[in-house]
């Protein structure tokens, strides 16, 4: 399935299509309050199935993006923050600026706003605020705010049917194709050259900035993780189906081929074999032959004919998928969690 301008609706529509044509059933029980708490899979009011999905950002790169955007005058006025049935109040979410805009705000002053909604931006929109009493702060402990935020994000993300990561752009193409049973027209391509990459900060503003983004940057550095577990579970799919493929191509022609054999054997058999001195020849040749188509085809299919040739070739590079599959926090969510929705 291919597809080109389409409307957002119309793109949900058949990203549910396939996704019942995968799965046969609906997802898990969307979760209350939110909708950032729900699975991957929910059900609208007017009976419309769709999926939650998101994109991530390194968190660093991502709080300049939004500081240069600020900068240019940009707002959320619009938005108004309703968290269970209400929006907050000036005193539970005062305002860094005092004009129409912020616009023209250095990095510092932008910073330096405690109420600033661009710290841990990514955390704060994928968890469920209402468990923490939205933006009241004093429902409970910091510490403790900051632990359930995280884990619900992480949860969240988790129980996604789909989710990338903006600095692996040709994987997340790989993985929402696959997840979705559809195709690109074209690849997508790795920009790194943003607004964001643009702005020069030296050592001492990073760290500044990742410590108002500290929950981020373990949300990230956990999806991460999971996201390229993601991807090598879906690369040792693909690798599965085309090795299962092979094998029954080659199945299928060396029947055919000892079929062809047999039939035109049996029509010039001669019943007396020592009649026949070039019939062992026939045989041993029939075998070199049927062999070499084996190998040919095997060749042509890029796998290795030689098996012990594959074990060794894996003991010397040990622990390889490893390295590209998990950055090493040992979330492992995806097999035992997320591949419920497949």
């Amino acid at each position: 399935m291919r597809f080109q301008k389409s409307s957002r609706w119309r793109i949900f529509q058949i990203l549910d299509a396939a996704s019942k044509d995968k799965q046969g059933s609906p997802n898990t029980t969307p979760g209350a309050n939110s909708p950032s708490s729900a699975k991957a899979r929910n059900t609208s009011k007017n009976g419309k199935n769709f999926h939650y999905i998101t994109i991530l950002r390194d968190p660093v790169s991502r709080y300049l993006s939004e500081w240069r955007h600020v900068q240019r005058g940009a707002t959320w006025k619009a938005s108004l923050h309703v968290c269970d049935g209400r929006p907050p109040t000036s005193e539970e979410l005062p305002s860094c600026y005092t004009g129409d805009d912020w616009s023209g705000c250095p990095l510092k002053e932008f910073m330096d706003c405690p109420y600033n909604l661009a710290n841990n931006r990514q955390v704060r929109m994928l968890s469920d605020l209402t468990l923490v009493g939205c933006y009241n702060l004093s429902v409970m402990p910091e510490k403790q705010r900051n632990k359930v935020l995280l884990e619900s994000a992480k949860s969240n993300l988790k129980h996604m049917a789909f989710f990338g990561l903006t600095e692996f752009q040709r994987k997340t193409q790989y993985l929402f194709e696959k997840t979705f049973n559809m195709n690109f027209i074209s690849p997508f391509t790795q920009y790194n050259t943003t607004r964001a990459s643009s702005v020069e900060i030296n050592e001492e503003l990073q760290k500044r900035i990742e410590g108002l983004n500290f929950l981020d940057m373990e949300l990230y550095s956990y999806a991460k993780d999971l996201f390229l577990q993601r991807y090598q579970f879906m690369r040792q799919k693909e690798h599965q189906e085309a090795r299962r493929k092979r094998q029954e191509q080659r199945k299928f022609l060396k029947g055919r081929f000892l079929q062809t054999h047999y039939q035109t054997q049996s029509q010039g058999q001669n019943p007396n074999p020592s009649q026949n001195p070039n019939l062992n020849a026939s045989q041993s040749g029939t075998q070199n032959l049927l062999q070499n188509l084996i190998q040919n085809l095997t060749q042509s299919s890029g796998q290795n004919p030689n098996p012990k040739e594959n074990q060794e070739s894996q003991k010397q590079n040990p622990g390889q998928e490893q390295s590209d599959g998990s950055t090493g926090n040992g979330t492992h969510d995806y097999i035992g969690s997320v591949e419920k929705w497949r």
